[in-house]
């Protein structure tokens, strides 16, 4: 196997984690307009404990596996490589039986140690089936991600996402004469039905390549056997870290999910206007943070194999480098994101809901909160995927373990301001992404001994960001009385992602030799080139 930086496979999984957020979006926007604030409350509710317990099994468990299988295959050893493959198929089912009974069963327990509306019911009920499919499939996509073929990953994961999107609104449009709360049950649906599409789609492609990895393994001759018990037990010790690591969104939102809606209750708000304002939170302003929180956790999950190979090697050279471009590569994607919705907040608010047009103003100043915090929330992320790479799991779980305590302080205290109310939720969560990305951050600068082009990759995405935060203004505010506020949004965001692009190109902050990396690189830049770009 040669040398692969993680950018390759950071662009595949990182474009597919667009495409599959924009199918997120595109599902859960005609949903909060189908089912308005109160049905978002609802599903957004019990969608942040599914999504931690979920995490386990699409990030720890495929990020730990690759790992392994990574570390294995540099070593020669691609039979224990498919061995760990083999004995993870087994611990993940039954892991799956497990967590989809507790969440079936035990629902109204939950909802009542959570004490939130009690009809989240359908909803959590609903989910619950998913979890016994994705953990098998997340076995398949971290095997193929160990050997660094993101492909089957993508597209089990675009097959997935479009059959959830598909059925969900199916669903949630057929389930509203009986009630909204049914019908957010009817949206939880389909992200169940969604896994067994792609865990067919998936399990095909290993079926077909099975012959030529079974051959590989069979030339493969060693008389290291691993135990079967230390296998599983490095599986654990490996992805319980990993999944807190990658969790930090999340997790920031399963506090949410606890906090929130007390502290408004406590305000003086009555239970249906607290539900409505977290569906305001969640429900409206969380999808749009979700594409570039993708963006960071793909970037961050096709690092560990790529650092682990490294670490394993010994090849400091190669851990630089990669290290370095990991920085670099999440300011360049969090820098945009962070100016570009904060600048454009209420009028991209009211451009994708149209049909919910007050309760995505209110939504609009959590927006532009919580997007103050994408670039800190990138960094942090792809710190956690070096800090994994290198097996220093413990400290990525205790940066987002005080990440978290930071965040609950913040919510339990600031959501009480009678003038900031659900916006203290939003300010919370930035002071736990930045929390997470300084001890992130200055624990590999610790253990790596690197020094960082901060001019490079800080200072550079920063002035191309302000370059394109300057033009996006201007061209909104100048256009938007004469065509009105949601079309002059959707020009100035593509105006705005042009400029971004070619300031990034001019003032030298991505080079022809990084372009060349990514898929279709050769074509990227000699296109730039013909546009004098390069």
């Amino acid at each position: 196997m040669g040398k692969k930086t993680f950018l390759r496979g950071a662009a595949v999984l990182g474009a597919t984690g667009l495409v599959v957020q924009v199918l997120g979006a595109f599902f859960r926007i005609p949903l909060a307009n189908i089912i308005s604030e109160e049905g978002m409350g609802y599903y957004q509710t019990v969608y942040p404990v599914y999504v931690f317990l979920l995490i386990f099994s699409t990030n720890g468990a495929p990020a730990a596996i690759s790992k392994m299988t990574s570390e294995r295959l540099t070593v020669g050893l691609a039979g224990e490589a498919h061995r760990v493959f083999k004995l993870s198929f087994i611990v993940m089912l039954a892991f799956g039986a497990v967590a989809s009974s507790v969440f079936f069963f035990g629902a109204r327990q939950i909802i009542d140690i959570m004490n939130v509306h009690e009809k989240s019911y359908y909803a959590m009920i609903a989910i619950s089936p998913a979890l016994l499919l994705i953990p098998v499939m997340s076995v398949f996509r971290g095997y193929f991600q160990g050997m660094q073929e993101m492909g089957p990953t993508a597209l089990s994961q675009l097959v997935e996402q479009s059959v959830r999107v598909g059925t969900g609104l199916a669903l949630a449009f057929a389930l509203l004469p009986m009630g909204v709360e049914y019908s957010a049950g009817g949206a939880s649906l389909g992200t169940s039905i969604g896994p067994v599409a792609g865990i067919i789609v998936i399990a095909i492609i290993y079926r077909i390549r099975r012959g030529k990895i079974l051959e590989v393994v069979d030339k493969c001759k060693n008389n290291q056997r691993e135990k079967a018990g230390s296998i599983l037990k490095t599986l654990a010790v490996i992805a319980v870290p990993i999944t807190i690591g990658v969790s930090i969104y999340p997790v920031m939102n399963l506090a949410d999910a606890f906090l929130v809606q007390r502290r408004l209750v406590f305000t003086g708000l009555d239970e249906n206007a607290a539900n409505a304002l977290y569906g305001q939170l969640t429900g409206f302003a969380g999808p749009i943070i979700n594409v570039p929180m993708a963006l960071a956790l793909s970037m961050a999950l096709s690092m560990v194999p790529a650092i682990a190979a490294a670490s394993s090697s010994k090849d400091i050279e190669f851990l630089e480098s990669n290290v370095k471009l990991g920085l670099r590569t999440a300011m360049i994607v969090g820098v945009p994101c962070s100016f570009g919705l904060i600048i454009l907040a209420e009028p991209i608010m009211k451009l994708i809901y149209p049909m919910q047009v007050e309760s995505a103003a209110g939504a609009a100043g959590s927006l532009a909160i919580l997007s103050s915090g994408i670039v800190f929330l990138c960094v942090a992320q792809t710190m956690a995927g070096v800090l994994q790479g290198m097996g220093k799991m413990g400290i990525a779980v205790l940066s987002i373990t005080v990440g978290f305590i930071v965040k609950c302080a913040a919510t339990y205290f600031l959501v009480a301001v009678p003038s900031l109310g659900i916006k203290g939720a939003a300010i919370g969560s930035v002071l736990g992404f930045v929390t997470v990305a300084v001890i992130s951050f200055s624990a590999v600068r610790r253990l790596t001994k690197i020094r960082f082009d901060f001019a490079l990759s800080v200072a550079k995405p920063l002035a191309a960001g302000l370059i394109m935060g300057v033009i996006v203004i201007t061209l909104y505010k100048g256009i938007a009385l004469a065509v009105g506020s949601r079309l002059a949004a959707a020009v100035a965001v593509c105006a705005g992602a042009g400029a971004y692009t070619v300031a990034l190109v001019k003032i030298k902050a991505i080079v022809e030799s990084e372009i060349k990396m990514l898929p279709k690189g050769e074509k990227l830049a000699a296109l730039l080139r013909k546009a004098r770009l390069l």
